[in-house]
């Protein structure tokens, strides 16, 4: 493997079917990503984290035809909730790439070209059982059901046999490099029993793969031959080369490539560890440092999935604790490789022991300490004890500690450690018993010490959370009065005693309110039977209406100059409309369909007299009219632009 520069780090996640929408485990996948680029950042690398969206195959093309939609449309809709439950949960990605960009579909052609004028790309005649819901040809093992067809063992659902001209790629050209490869590179498939899976299933034998297809229309073509279109799965894994400069931007190309590590789920191991890096080596490019693939998170003990109705909505989970607390618990609960089953007790548990109990308590009786004895501004400190030095050093081993598991990816070990020096800070405080120094005036150079040891630590500690709880972290060195951000610092220039408060310490509030787990429950719940009720549409005899009364709807049409969610609401967005002669603000229930960003600039329907409303005490003046379809509204945007105001008849 081609070795490059330690100065930069590359990280991606998977790239997201777009035919869903996006929920914890999408979550979970992201927030590692997030953790492991600004713990890099911190390390003074230059990082490049690439995200994005999968947005071709028959799969997309099936959903889209679903919802009366083009599946461009449906790509577009998706991607915004994606983009908008990212900015909620503080992901800092350098890139959003989306495989319906011209660049990646031309960089995806070329590597195709490439790959057949070597000759480890031809054309032959392919029959096998194919799933569309994975976009996966079955293995052969699978056996014949009774009734004469297959079940995809993946999802449970029925496959389709198909022949068809097809393009292979010479997959079995590389059984006997990618076994070499692993052997010479360990790391290469992590965790270890993943790479045990790898290799046990290539030394088996592999067979040559098809590639593209005739019967799907939404995707790349291949180049010089149209009626085919290449697999979704060759397409999608060339994101990690085309998301960072392939074919487009050769220095940014060779300062990222190849990528430190491919986070994944285990589900789509086999596409990561043994089909991407054989066709990088047939078209002679390096291969990336790791592909990692964790657990699924499990809600009852299966995986979550929108078909089997235990999917969590993270919107809700945000909306009761904030994006730090979700991803703490998410990072802080099980190790990356193996699964995790979501329970709301354990969830709870977490959030009051850990968060608002050790941290939260102990940033906010420290401080508040500061303020009551020495107005914010602590005095010059006594000289140290022992115990003073111990809590210095301690940090000095925590940090080492945290930094070699956040290196090795152990984000869970990382965070132990973290806690276990939170619990050691606790003890400090408890043993020199501040509160009792502050009713002896001799001893207030000791006090300033204790507290100002206490104040190092918090810091200290704030700062090696940042990569986990960024929102949390840039809080407390508020609190602390720090001109500079967590960010700001490198974490070479991390000391213990360099605190210094800016300005007077201000009497904190409390970093996280304790939940009650009935009502946390009861909550969720709530959205749990929301999401399953079933809604059968009523029959009634419809009520006619004279041409009189139509007429007195004043139906316009109307263009989205700005849109925000209405806070404390999962389905309402404000609205700023133009009608042309005049400029108004509606509510509307559409944001479990339509992302804020998705509106703007689009046409629609109003009807502009409608009286007012007060809606979540904001004023509503008028109405835009959407279908609805399977309890999800469905607006009737115009195919071309009109202008504003136009009365529709």
């Amino acid at each position: 493997m081609a070795e490059k520069s330690k100065t930069t780090f590359y990280v991606t996640t998977p790239i997201y079917y777009v035919n869903d929408v996006p929920h914890i485990g999408h979550a979970y996948t992201t927030i590692i990503a997030d953790a492991l680029a600004r713990y890099h950042r911190q390390k003074g690398l230059e990082v490049f984290f690439l995200t994005g969206t999968d947005e071709h195959g028959q799969k997309i093309e099936k959903t889209a035809a679903e919802k009366g939609m083009t599946p461009k449309e449906l790509a577009d809709r998706v991607v915004g909730r994606f983009k908008e439950l990212w900015k909620q949960l503080n992901i800092s990605y350098d890139y959003f790439i989306r495989t319906t960009e011209q660049f990646h579909e031309a960089g995806v052609q070329k590597i195709f070209q490439k790959l057949l004028a070597k000759g480890d790309i031809y054309k032959g005649t392919y029959q096998g059982w194919y799933c569309i819901s994975e976009e996966n040809f079955l293995s052969e093992d699978v056996p014949l059901e009774p009734e004469g067809y297959k079940i995809c063992p993946d999802c449970g659902r029925k496959a389709t046999l198909i022949e068809e001209e097809s393009y292979f790629f010479r997959l079995s050209a590389y059984q006997q490099p990618l076994l070499e490869f692993y052997q010479q590179n360990p790391q290469f498939v992590r965790p270890q029993t993943r790479m045990n899976e790898v290799v046990s299933f290539v030394k088996q034998g592999l067979k040559d793969l098809s590639i593209t297809r005739t019967t799907v229309k939404w995707g790349i073509p291949v180049p010089g031959d149209p009626r085919h279109t290449i697999y979704v799965w060759f397409d999608a894994l060339h994101n990690y080369l085309t998301g960072i400069g392939y074919d487009w931007n050769q220095e940014l190309f060779q300062k990222f490539w190849p990528a430190d590590v491919h986070l994944i789920g285990k589900d789509i191991l086999r596409f990561h560890a043994i089909f991407w890096p054989a066709f990088l080596m047939a078209a002679g490019l390096p291969l990336p440092r790791t592909v990692y693939g964790h657990g699924w998170w499990l809600k009852d003990e299966t995986k979550m999935s929108k078909s089997r109705g235990n999917v969590l909505d993270p919107y809700l989970i945000l909306e009761k604790v904030g994006a730090d607390a979700l991803r703490y618990f998410l990072l802080r609960e099980i190790p990356i490789g193996q699964d995790g089953n979501f329970s709301h007790e354990s969830f709870v548990q977490r959030i009051n022991s850990d968060l608002a109990n050790d941290l939260g308590n102990l940033v906010q009786r420290t401080l508040t300490m500061v303020v009551n004895y020495f107005a914010g501004k602590i005095d010059e400190p006594g000289e140290e004890k022992e115990e003073d030095l111990r809590l210095s050093s301690q940090f000095a081993e925590t940090k080492q500690k945290v930094i070699e598991f956040y290196d090795d990816y152990a984000l869970n070990r990382a965070l132990e450690e973290i806690w276990v020096y939170l619990n050691t800070i606790n003890k400090y405080l408890a043993d020199n018993e501040p509160w009792k120094l502050a009713k002896q005036p001799d001893q207030r150079p000791r006090l300033a010490r204790v507290l100002y040891q206490s104040l190092c630590a918090i810091k200290g500690i704030s700062y090696l959370l940042y990569p986990v709880m960024p929102e949390t972290a840039g809080k407390i060195w508020q609190l602390l009065a720090q001109k500079k951000k967590p960010v700001e610092i490198k974490l070479a220039e991390l000391k213990f005693y360099d605190f210094q408060a800016e300005e007077p310490i201000q009497r904190p509030e409390a970093l996280f309110p304790r939940l009650d787990l009935k009502e946390f429950i009861g909550e969720m719940d709530k959205q749990k039977s929301a999401d399953k009720k079933e809604t059968k549409p009523e029959v009634k005899r419809m009520e006619y209406i004279t041409h009189e009364e139509f007429k007195k709807m004043d139906l316009r049409v109307a263009k989205v100059l700005s849109a925000e969610r209405v806070a404390g609401t999962n389905k309402l967005l404000k609205l700023q409309i133009d009608l042309g002669t005049e400029q108004r603000q509606i509510i509307a229930g559409v944001a479990e369909a339509y992302a804020p960003e998705d509106l703007i600039g689009k046409e629609f329907i109003v009807i502009a007299n409608l009286q007012p409303a007060v809606i979540r005490g904001i004023e509503s003046q008028g109405m835009l009219l959407a279908a609805e379809l399977d309890g999800k509204p469905i607006i009737p945007f115009f195919d071309r632009e009109v202008p504003p105001g136009t009365k529709v008849k």
